[in-house]
């Protein structure tokens, strides 16, 4: 996770979600070359993910939330990662512009606590429809934080997702050391 500086004043403020020095003083290694920006608008509870990018050739993501609010939630679904089937969350905004890396292999989801809520990510590949993967974000197992007050809007292929011990059994999920030699080729 990354959290920018922040500079407001009396027209609102000026913010700037990547830099490059931040980002490699924490991660130990320059971000990726961006080969494609996106940006989602979601209302309030819609859930996105888990999604994940076929490995290889499997995609890094940088993700930060430009308007609204969302619960951020990487999945380390690598088999064979030390963290295999563990999550971690973390409440984004554009009041701290924090900011959440996704390594290669790493599934993605959110929670959109606002209406007009906007993620924008930034990728280390091209988004190719068939190469995108999805585990259940209502998986039981996984028990990722959606809020109880939230009714979770899916998408058709979300709502059909099937869950991580499921996606494992079928061969569907990346191999952890695949993953690492693939992200130590973007830098």
């Amino acid at each position: 996770m990354f959290t920018p500086e922040v500079f407001p004043d009396q027209r609102g403020l000026f913010v700037s979600p990547y830099q490059q020095h931040a980002f490699t003083g924490a991660h130990g290694a320059p971000l990726f070359r961006v080969a494609q920006t996106n940006h989602s608008m979601s209302k309030r509870g819609v859930v996105r993910g888990v999604h994940y990018t076929l490995t290889p050739p499997g995609t890094a993501k940088y993700v930060y939330c430009a308007a609204g609010e969302a619960i951020d939630i990487v999945v380390d679904i690598r088999v064979g990662s030390p963290t295999f089937g563990k999550w971690d969350a973390v409440r984004v905004n554009p009041k701290e512009f924090r900011a959440v890396y996704f390594p290669v292999g790493v599934g993605h989801a959110f929670v959109a606590l606002a209406d007009d809520t906007v993620m924008s990510y930034m990728l280390a590949a091209p988004y190719v429809a068939e190469y995108e993967l999805g585990i259940s974000v209502l998986d039981e197992e996984l028990g990722l934080p959606i809020p109880g007050d939230i009714d979770p809007i899916l998408s058709d292929r979300d709502r059909i997702a099937p869950g991580l011990a499921e996606a494992a059994a079928a061969g569907l999920l990346p191999d952890y050391e695949r993953c690492r030699a693939i992200e130590r080729d973007l830098a």
